[in-house]
């Protein structure tokens, strides 16, 4: 396997998406949120909305859809992907997130670094995401853990 520090500052190209009323609406009913303006059209008006909002934390899912920089730094450490784990998830969150909306997303590697004598390897990455107007609509940073 690679030294894992030898991605830090590995960037993932920018990938547009646009955010569906059904994924925010879905995404709403797996978290257990009861506010119907992540779920009818006409209640997200009333409450001021230009369209249905997506709750906080839906940018991980937005993430999921977009190039994944799990997938390419681990091929270049040469990691099993059993052997990873999920270590941390921050947020950092920006204008507000509108059905609709295309979002753009990138991430670099901003560290990696080993535990228990190399047993534990550690890759953070920051994603950053924008909306159509250029407004930020926050960031994620994600820490995975490998196990050797």
């Amino acid at each position: 396997m690679a030294d894992v520090t030898s991605v830090i500052g590995r960037e993932t190209a920018p990938k547009s998406i646009i955010v569906e009323r059904g994924q925010v609406q879905f995404f709403a009913k797996a978290t257990g949120s009861k506010d119907p303006i992540y779920r009818n059209l006409e209640a997200a008006q009333a409450a001021g909305h230009r369209d249905i909002p997506a709750p906080p934390t839906f940018l991980f899912s937005l993430d999921l859809l977009s190039p994944s920089k799990e997938e390419s730094v681990l091929a270049a450490l040469g990691v099993n992907i059993g052997n990873i784990l999920h270590g941390e998830q921050r947020f950092k969150y920006g204008a507000q997130i509108y059905s609709g909306d295309t979002i753009t997303m990138s991430a670099k590697v901003t560290d990696a670094y080993e535990k228990k004598g190399g047993k534990l390897q550690f890759v953070v990455s920051e994603t950053t995401a924008t909306n159509q107007n250029g407004e930020s609509v926050g960031s994620m940073i994600n820490s995975l853990v490998i196990r050797n």
